[in-house]
C-alpha cells in the first residue's frame, strides 16, 4: 500500500506520490494499480475523502511524469 489505512493521519499527496515512485523502481508501471483499501470503512467520512483526494492527485502526478519524454 501507499499509506497506512489504520492510521488516522491523512497522508499528503507528495507522500503518496513518493511511495508510488519508490514502487515503480521495482515494479513495471503496468503491474501497479492505485486503488483504495477496504480499510477506509473504519475512517470518518472527512478522513476518507481527504485520503482519496490525495491518492487520486498523487496518481495523476506520477502518471503525468511517466508520460513525459525523457530530458
Amino acid at each position: 500500500g501507499v499509506y497506512d489505512i489504520h492510521s488516522p493521519r491523512v497522508p499528503s499527496t507528495e507522500e503518496i506520490a513518493a511511495n508510488l515512485r519508490a514502487t515503480l523502481t521495482v515494479l513495471d508501471a503496468g503491474r501497479v494499480w492505485v486503488n483504495p483499501d477496504c480499510g477506509l470503512k473504519t475512517r470518518k467520512a472527512e478522513e476518507s475523502t481527504a485520503a482519496l483526494r490525495n491518492m487520486v492527485a498523487a496518481a495523476w502526478e506520477v502518471r503525468a511524469r511517466l508520460n513525459r519524454p525523457a530530458d
